[in-house]
């Protein structure tokens, strides 16, 4: 499908959206859950062409996932909203976008290297209409979790385009950040150097991890989650690294809560947790329950001790470049001891 954005018509919908946003600027978008019934795209790397009528007014076709996207031909102005898996590989490519998401009013400090330059454009679920419009983006990556209407408002202020939160599409939004910014060669260096740090990973701990019941699960909210083989940093354990996938996870159908007896009847050989403090701001002490719970003190991860937590940031999506690359270096670091 083909999407055109042209100068003067852009003119009128921002006068639209002013008047549309007032000084509110709130909208509230669906939640991020994880859906595994979703089926991944298989994904090429983005590509640009510019037909010389494109070129003469400053535009250029990118192709992302199937569809083509007119965008500025130099797009310096790029602003990230609800995209969790933009802001990771602007991290891996230093990018550094004019507006960016925050938590409870800030940007966290791992994104502290690109946020620079970035003013608030809301947080993750509330883009702020009225500040991205008065930052004037060239491009504006969102994220394929919004509700349609949130969709349309962004298309009124900037060439959008949705960023996959599927996984295995972690290498087409990793180039598509790249076409954007003219950073193909270095994502397509980090993918192969991810590429390589597996097969490396798969030499070293293939016999280590060989029956090896591996589970990962997410506090939030003082509840325990797993989820699909296909989400969260799963497909690292059991599609990169090809691990058993537990019956348990390979049943789960999207994030799904589980009790303490339902972790110790999976008993697994190896527990990766993660746990946010912004994510548990009322159950601050979830994971210190969790760890001396007497139950789970008998599970064979606490026994052999190879429970692991948060072995990359704890607000890490899982399965964008930046989660990939540095879980496989933190899990092969940790198994290796």
């Amino acid at each position: 499908m083909k999407r055109s954005f042209g100068i003067a018509g852009l003119i009128a919908l921002l006068v639209l959206v002013l008047t549309a946003c007032g000084g509110n600027g709130n909208n509230t978008p669906a939640n991020g859950a994880a859906n595994a019934a979703e089926t991944a795209t298989t994904a090429p790397a983005a590509t640009a062409e510019a037909s010389p009528a494109a070129a003469e007014a400053g535009t250029r076709t990118i192709e992302y996932l199937g569809e083509q996207y007119t965008v500025p031909a130099s797009a310096e102005r790029i602003v990230i909203t609800g995209a969790m898996e933009a802001m990771e590989d602007a991290l891996v490519l230093d990018v550094h976008p004019v507006g960016a998401i925050t938590f409870s009013g800030e940007f966290p400090e791992r994104f502290a290297a690109i946020t620079d330059k970035a003013e608030s454009i809301g947080e993750k679920t509330e883009p702020n209409f009225e500040t991205i419009l008065k930052l004037k983006p060239d491009v504006i990556l969102g994220t394929t979790k919004f509700k349609p209407e949130v969709v349309e408002q962004l298309k009124k202020i900037a060439p959008l385009i949705q960023v996959s939160h599927i996984a295995r599409n972690w290498e087409a939004n990793l180039n598509l950040m790249a076409e954007l910014t003219g950073k193909q060669e270095q994502a397509a260096a980090e993918i192969a150097k991810y590429q390589a740090a597996l097969e490396s990973a798969k030499a070293e701990l293939g016999a280590k991890l060989k029956d090896q019941k591996v589970v990962a699960v997410r506090i939030r909210a003082g509840q325990m989650f797993i989820f699909p083989a296909a989400v969260f940093v799963n497909p690292i354990l059991y599609n990169d690294l090809g691990l058993s996938v537990p019956a348990e996870v390979e049943a789960a159908k999207a994030q799904e809560g589980i009790s303490v007896e339902q972790l110790a009847s999976m008993n697994p050989d190896i527990l990766f947790i993660q746990f946010a403090a912004d994510e548990n701001a009322e159950t601050a002490t979830a994971l210190e329950d969790l760890q001396s719970n007497p139950i789970i003190q008998k599970i064979n991860a606490m026994k052999n001790k190879k429970t692991f937590v948060n072995v990359i940031d704890p607000l890490s999506e899982g399965g964008p470049a930046w989660s990939r690359i540095h879980f496989l270096q933190a899990a092969v670091e940790q198994l290796n001891k």
